[in-house]
């Protein structure tokens, strides 16, 4: 990361996280974000979407804005419009392994593919458990909630995954030390860490195989642009993004963003729908 100024009139690449900075968790969206996108663009800049999600389980909102790429599944693939230009599926091995873990310790699980999500038996009725036993505190929260339960409404049943294309997991679970069992006891060929799912902490996590993030993904696409690190900017507010953070050469967090993850960035913008994005495309003199 460098924290060296900003200059209008050089080209940047801009790295935006989806959930928890393009959306409110849910399905809310400020209206000057698609706005400050294309505000962006216009002024010759390229923006990729970078996201823990497949690119079939972005969200409509999302695909609707105008965009020169996307890094999805954390990772595992980019493309540059229509042109693929990572693409990491997970061994086999590793996929059985990560599948017989959750398996024994009870986990409830998403698995991901390029083109969608597949869940275990339990998953839709365990979001509604933990949605009736932590009622949200006022209305914009419950409507939050009630389209994330909605939203699990269209991923595709467990059984009929093909195990070959599977690039990264999702693990839900009510013992407080999951996270680190998964680390400690599925070894360093997987790379763990805390998911977004706004459970308690240690209850739910990401699976990617060991060397799959956004930041190794930004490097080869930057590297195919031949545009420096130094003048890509990343935006996010998880976990998931911190190797984005580590390898652009200007990192943004969101307002709503974990305390330690702010302190990983260059800049804290304000919250997503206090106009996050806009402000953070403004500060930097992109738009």
């Amino acid at each position: 990361m460098s924290s060296s100024s900003i200059t209008p009139s050089r080209r940047r690449i801009i790295f935006i996280d989806i959930d928890g900075t393009i959306l409110e968790h849910g399905a809310q969206m400020s209206a000057s974000t698609p706005v400050a996108i294309a505000a962006a663009r216009a002024n010759g800049h390229l923006v990729y979407l970078c996201t823990g999600r497949s690119a079939g389980d972005i969200n409509p909102k999302v695909r609707a804005i105008p965009v020169d790429g996307a890094i999805t599944n954390g990772g595992a693939f980019a493309v540059r419009g229509d042109e693929q230009i990572v693409a990491h599926l997970m061994p086999r091995p590793l996929v059985d392994r990560m599948i017989a873990y959750f398996e024994e310790h009870g986990a409830h699980y998403f698995l991901q593919t390029d083109g969608t999500v597949y869940v275990s038996p339990g998953v839709l009725e365990h979001a509604r458990r933990f949605v009736r036993t932590h009622p949200p505190v006022d209305e914009r929260a419950a409507a939050a909630a009630s389209e994330d339960v909605a939203l699990l409404n269209h991923y595709r049943p467990l059984d009929e995954v093909d195990l070959d294309a599977v690039v990264k997991a999702t693990f839900l679970s009510t013992a407080s030390d999951t996270l680190t069992r998964a680390a400690d006891e599925l070894g360093p060929q997987f790379h763990v860490i805390p998911g977004s799912i706004p459970l308690p902490g240690g209850s739910n996590g990401e699976i990617c195989q060991q060397g799959v993030n956004k930041g190794a993904a930004i490097t080869k696409v930057l590297a195919v642009l031949g545009v420096d690190a130094a003048d890509a900017i990343g935006i996010g507010d998880s976990w998931n993004d911190v190797e984005m953070f580590q390898v652009v050469g200007t990192a943004v967090a969101m307002g709503g963003a974990d305390p330690e993850l702010q302190a990983m960035t260059d800049m804290v913008t304000t919250g997503v729908l206090e106009d996050g994005v806009s402000n953070a495309l403004t500060r930097l003199g992109l738009i």
